[in-house]
């Protein structure tokens, strides 16, 4: 269950780094709310996995979920380059991840 949440989480962080392109200053009200709700799941969630799963995995594991995912949106949304080295680079931190997982 720890897993699951740690995900839920790291995906959460996606949502709050997306959120904060579009926040404007604070002044975008609909994107600072849904930056706040993002980033206290995200957090909350980081907090809860890591009372079971050890507290560097789980944060390494949460902010690769989040590096790789907020890269991913903003080469599918934002046009950013998807060069071979990068999508190399992202394959490895999500080998590290997966790495990670075995060895906790």
């Amino acid at each position: 269950m720890a897993w699951l949440l740690l995900i839920v989480g790291g995906l959460f962080e996606v949502g709050f780094t997306t959120s904060l392109r579009f926040v404007e200053g604070f002044r975008n009200l609909h994107w600072t709310l849904a930056f706040l709700a993002s980033v206290t799941l995200s957090m909350g969630l980081l907090e809860r996995a890591a009372r079971t799963i050890p507290m560097g995995t789980a944060y390494a594991v949460w902010g690769g979920i989040g590096a790789v995912g907020t890269v991913a949106v903003g080469m599918a949304f934002f046009d950013e380059p998807t060069t071979t080295i990068r999508l190399l680079l992202i394959l490895a931190i999500v080998a590290a991840i997966a790495v990670l997982k075995l060895t906790a």
